[in-house]
Parts: structure tokens; sequence; C-alpha cells
């Protein structure tokens, strides 16, 4: 029966459970992409009605939008400005150059030849930075060298390019690539503990370069996409290389698994410790050195299912309180408020 080592974080869990519900973005992201489009606030409104989300959102911090209404803010604001990464570099990446990166990618030997073009092409459309991949004995790595000449790129920018070759990287070989640690050469943003759902590993701020650590033996790993798959993963573009797929290797997901599998009940911390098979003290210490606690995932989880049925169905906030352990809507309604500082009505609203 396996059991979380004192040092080993990656114990498999004993039982499988569902894949849980995704999470949502915080409003800070959505407001960074805005930004990045420089418009009138006429047209700011528009965006924000195409993607279904109320634009008195904007002004509370601790609102959220669900994974779609963010890509479809993001596909919007790219048509809009033909920039496939919407202001955050020097110059616009014109619609069509996702499509021709994957497609310079899909006759490489394996993924290093891959993400070695995928350095070329970038140096080729964009003066920002180089993209370099190499590695070090059992180390893979990915780094972006920023080139000061051509100006600073915002921390958005840093961590939306490491997400692209990940999320491109994990495509062509057709499997998720577990990260051993990323290090982003910016100062720690708002949105920091959201970074555990964008990332599959550690995040580190404040290092000297911006960078990401992976197994080495990904790179030696044949590419299995073909052009009549490159359609299906562009139209799902950002969502496949922005958002991670939920990881084996962090406590917080599988804490996150196995809450999700037991709603409407809520387990206590000593019963989700018995059903992952590790002591009360283990999961603690492994939930904060991830900088997160059992009743802050608990809460995380119960937010992120409440915002998209609201955002996505018509039931009943009754019956959706209910779903989540509420058995008293004027609790749900103040926690609800707690969470994100609006209302669950103001997810109600549609364009």
């Amino acid at each position: 029966m396996h059991r979380f080592a004192a040092d080993d974080a990656g114990s498999a869990l004993v039982q499988a459970a569902p894949v849980p519900p995704s999470a949502t973005v915080p409003i800070s992201l959505v407001k960074a992409f805005l930004a990045g489009a420089d418009a009138r606030p006429e047209t700011i409104r528009r965006y924000l009605e195409e993607a279904g989300i109320a634009p008195e959102l904007l002004a509370e911090l601790g609102a959220r939008v669900t994974e779609e209404q963010f890509s479809t803010l993001y596909q919007a604001l790219a048509i809009a400005l033909d920039d496939e990464m919407p202001g955050f570099f020097s110059r616009p990446l014109r619609s069509g150059t996702l499509k021709f990166l994957c497609l310079s990618l899909l006759d490489a030997r394996n993924l290093d030849t891959a993400l070695h073009r995928f350095g070329q092409f970038f140096h080729i459309v964009l003066d920002d930075f180089r993209i370099e991949s190499r590695r070090a004995g059992p180390v893979g790595q990915i780094a972006l060298q920023i080139d000061p000449v051509a100006g600073q790129i915002g921390p958005l920018g840093h961590e939306l390019m490491l997400k692209l070759a990940h999320g491109v990287g994990s495509w062509l070989i057709g499997q998720n690539i577990p990260l051993l640690q990323v290090e982003l050469a910016c100062p720690r943003p708002p949105h920091a503990l959201d970074h555990r759902y964008f990332f599959s590993g550690p995040v580190r701020f404040d290092c000297d370069r911006t960078l990401m650590r992976f197994s080495a033996a990904y790179l030696d790993l044949p590419i299995r996409q073909s052009k009549r798959n490159l359609r299906k993963f562009l139209a799902r573009a950002p969502g496949d290389w922005i958002f991670d797929s939920f990881s084996e290797q962090l406590v917080s997901h599988r804490v996150r698994q196995y809450l999700a599998a037991q709603l409407p009940d809520l387990p206590t911390i000593e019963q989700a410790a018995t059903g992952l098979n590790c002591s009360v003290r283990t999961l603690c210490r492994r939930l904060s050195g991830e900088e997160t606690t059992f009743q802050s995932l608990k809460d995380e989880l119960r937010r992120d299912i409440a915002i998209q049925r609201l955002t996505e169905t018509e039931e009943t906030i009754t019956k959706i309180a209910g779903d989540i352990g509420f058995d008293d809507p004027s609790a749900f309604h103040r926690a609800f408020r707690h969470w994100t500082g609006s209302t669950p009505g103001t997810y109600r609203r549609r364009a």
C-alpha cells in the first residue's frame, strides 16, 4: 500500500478519483490582459460581454472567472489586436504565428529537436528574448534570456512564454510534462498562489533567470502529433497551454481531487489524511510547503464549483449551495461574498 514517505511527495493515490473541477482564474489576470489591449472603456466592456464576464467584477479584488470565460476573452483580444500574445511584447505575434510555429515542429526527430526549433522560431519573430533549451545530466531545462536593449517584459510575458513552451512541448509528445521547478525573474504577483494551477511544479519568484526544469528523459521522446491534430489544438488555444492539468505530484492537487470526490460531504483533515494514506502532520507539512492549507483548498474547490455552475448552468442557487455542502442558502451567500467580494447573482448575469 502506497503512503506519503517523509521525503516522498510523489506517492500515488491509493484509489483513483474523478478529475476535480478546473480551477477558476483570478480577476487580476483578466485585468492584465485588458491592460495590454489599451482600449477605450466601451471596447473593454464589449470584450467582457463577449466572454460573459460581468464588468463590475473588475472592481472586486477577489473576483474570479472560469477558464472558458478567460479563453474566450483571450481569443477576442487576439483577433481584435491581430496579436496572439495580445500586447505583451514589443511587436505583435500576428494571426497564424502559433500555427506556423507548430507546423515547423511536427517533423522534428524528438522533443529535444523540436524545442531547439521553438527557440529558433522566436529568435526570428521577436527581439525581446531568446529561448534556450538544454540538458544537464538527468535534467532538461528551458530558459528565457531577456534582451535588455529590447526593453523589459512584464511578469505575465515571462509566464506566458514558459506556458507556451510547456504546452506545445506536452502536446507534441502526447503527454503532460511534469515540471521539477519553475523560476521566474520577476516579482511575486497578486495571483501567485494560483500558480499551482498554472504550472505542474513548484514556482519561485525574484530569481536571476526565468526557466523551467523537467526530467531530461522527455527530451528523447518522439513527436506524436500530425497536421490532422493541429487544427483541434489551435481551436482550443489558449486553454490547452495556459491551464495545466491537475498533477499527481502536487499534494494540493491530490487533496482537491479527494475533496471533489466526497462532495456534498465535507471531510475533516483527519478523514482526508486517512483517505490519502498519510498522517495529518505529514499532510499539513506538505500543504504548507505548497503555501496552502486544507481549509483553503476546501474553500477554493467550493468557490470554483459555484462560479462554474453559476456561470454555465441554470441550476438554482439553492441546489448549487447544497451540492457543495451548504444546507443553508444564506450561509452560502455569506461564504461566496467572502470568497469573491460579490454575490452569486453577479455571476448569473449573461452577455
